[in-house]
């Protein structure tokens, strides 16, 4: 295990008592994908920009209890290929698909059958990624699914952003706005939950 050093570049990904906002946000964004494509699995994974490496941030369903924190290397398997083009993607059985990375799957200790990813982009900037493992058969296939995929993705790198602004100026630092950032957030959630339940 490599120790931490005091160079080491504080960033959006340096986990610390004031990230707990974002991690109940992020598990949010896990557990709504989870039930909406009935899946076995969702997890969003943070691009560490200082690293280039992707990181497991939050996980619902298989994996949950071990898989944050987990990092590797941002241009490999499907996550990667999705962090790195900015498109969504969806893989109805990831044996025949070569952008699947077997081993980096099985190094999570579960391998999906099918997948379903896309970026979280806000400002043009890829922040991360959305996956959905093994989505109930009728969410595969369907361009339409993916585009709610992606449209929730989108929402959830949005609400990130406000959860986790880029630096401001020193004359703005001294407002306290972490809850009323929080609550905007996850509002932005509920509403888009709303929306994909009533036309799931």
């Amino acid at each position: 295990m490599t120790p931490k050093t005091e160079s080491a570049p504080a960033s959006p990904l340096t986990p610390a008592t004031s990230d707990t906002p974002r991690n109940e946000l992020l598990q949010s964004v896990v557990e709504v994908a989870r039930a909406i494509f009935g899946a076995a699995a969702s997890s969003v994974l943070l691009l560490d920009e200082e690293t280039d490496e992707l990181v497991f941030r939050a996980v619902s369903g298989e994996g949950q209890e071990f898989l944050v924190g987990r990092r590797f290397p941002a241009g490999r398997g499907i996550a990667g290929w999705v962090a790195a083009s900015g498109e969504p993607m969806v893989v109805d059985d990831v044996s025949t698909d070569p952008s699947f990375d077997r081993s980096l799957a099985e190094s999570t200790e579960y391998v999906p059958d099918s997948l379903m990813a896309a970026p979280l982009i806000s400002d043009s900037r890829v922040l991360g990624v959305l996956e959905v493992l093994d989505a109930s058969p009728q969410a595969r296939s369907s361009v339409r699914e993916l585009d709610l995929l992606a449209m929730f993705a989108r929402q959830a790198a949005a609400a990130l952003r406000v959860i986790t602004p880029e630096p401001v100026a020193p004359a703005s630092a001294g407002r306290t706005l972490e809850g009323v950032e929080r609550e905007d957030a996850l509002r932005l959630l509920g509403s888009l939950e709303q929306v994909l339940r009533g036309t799931g």
